[in-house]
């Protein structure tokens, strides 16, 4: 009996484990979505992408504050008393900020994934716009690996919290899409390596999942599921601070930007209360 319950378990946890990779793959691979609106729009729909932006801010905000953080503080205060358990806590919380935030450092300015990009301004660009294309991809894969990371461990809890997190991610990467694709595109006049190097780029996150998840598997435990999650939340929130609200507020106007982050909260706050 006790060794049927145990294979349930497992099976379960496998299933969760292959769902969560599946979603992180989806979230990831919308940079072809991206790439394919590239080449069929002669405009971007700035409007539509400021609110849509806000919104996927307003989801990873809130289920990050509310939601991981505080499963992240239960966890490793039951391992290690209310004051220590808070503290490391609130230290993964910042740390996982200092991650994101120095690979973000390190990146260029020009190839940076966080910078604005339309599809009518990276056409206007001259020169130099195959290393332009290919560098943006490389920046992506790069700055898409602990955010594959993220978006794996977050996707491992309820359909609640899952599915707003991975179409949030899936929202934000689609002008990551555009920034590779265009430039490529207006280099090489070849869609299929345009939308190729875009598509690759996204490869990365659900690359940094599976990397990150076989590497700290061996050592999961409680106290370790607890920091993974508190410097989940902290990726999440800077990620919503330092690039989606601001390219949100460039892309349109700045209530549209703050109208599509409250939607995004409340949305996300409405779809914890029906799973409770």
């Amino acid at each position: 009996m006790h060794k049927d319950r145990e294979r349930k378990l497992g099976g379960i946890f496998v299933d969760s484990v292959i769902t969560a990779f599946l979603l992180t793959t989806l979230a990831g691979l919308s940079t072809g979505i991206g790439s394919c609106i590239a080449f069929v729009a002669k405009h971007t729909n700035k409007k539509f992408l400021s609110v849509s932006l806000g919104f996927s801010a307003g989801v990873m905000i809130y289920v990050s504050l509310v939601e991981i953080l505080a499963k992240a503080k239960t966890s490793l205060t039951a391992e290690m008393g209310e004051r220590g358990g808070n503290w490391i806590a609130i230290l993964a919380f910042f740390g996982g900020m200092l991650v994101i935030a120095v690979i973000d450092k390190l990146i260029p300015s020009e190839e940076n994934p966080h910078e604005v990009r339309c599809v009518e301004e990276e056409e206007k660009k001259s020169g130099k716009l195959m290393r332009m294309g290919v560098f943006t991809a490389l920046a992506i894969g790069i700055h898409n690996f602990p955010e594959g990371l993220a978006t794996f461990v977050s996707a491992m809890q309820e359909p609640s919290v899952a599915l707003p997190i991975v179409a949030a991610i899936a929202i934000h990467n689609i002008p990551e899409g555009i920034a590779v694709s265009v430039p490529i595109y207006q280099a090489t006049g070849s869609k299929c390596k345009a939308f190729n190097y875009s598509f690759l780029s996204g490869l990365a996150e659900p690359l940094g999942a599976l990397l990150g998840w076989l590497l700290l598997l061996p050592i999961m435990n409680d106290v370790v599921y607890g920091i993974i999650f508190a410097g989940v939340a902290g990726i999440m929130v800077f990620i919503s601070f330092d690039e989606l609200l601001p390219a949100a507020r460039e892309y349109g106007e700045h209530h549209l930007s703050l109208y599509g982050l409250i939607s995004g909260m409340g949305v996300m706050a409405v779809s914890l209360l029906l799973f409770l």
